[in-house]
């Protein structure tokens, strides 16, 4: 049983359901963010296909920036 909340004036004033107010909110929120997040997946899915160049991410051009790196060192 709620407790009955009064304004100055000794008006009652009516209970607000405060939970599904915020559950509103955080479902909004969630649906929000969930679409941000795979529009940024696609996104750099797509940049990726688009800008592919093969042979740039080689194991041998690793290989040799990490013995430019350590060379540096």
């Amino acid at each position: 049983m709620s407790q009955s909340a009064f304004e100055p004036f000794g008006e009652p004033v009516p209970a607000v359901d405060s939970l599904a107010a915020s559950e509103g909110l955080s479902k909004w929120l969630k649906t929000a963010g969930t679409s941000v997040f795979w529009v940024l997946v696609v996104g750099i899915v797509l940049a990726r296909a688009v800008y592919f160049e093969p042979g740039v991410f080689s194991f041998e051009h690793a290989i040799a920036w990490a013995q430019g790196l350590f060379a540096a060192l």
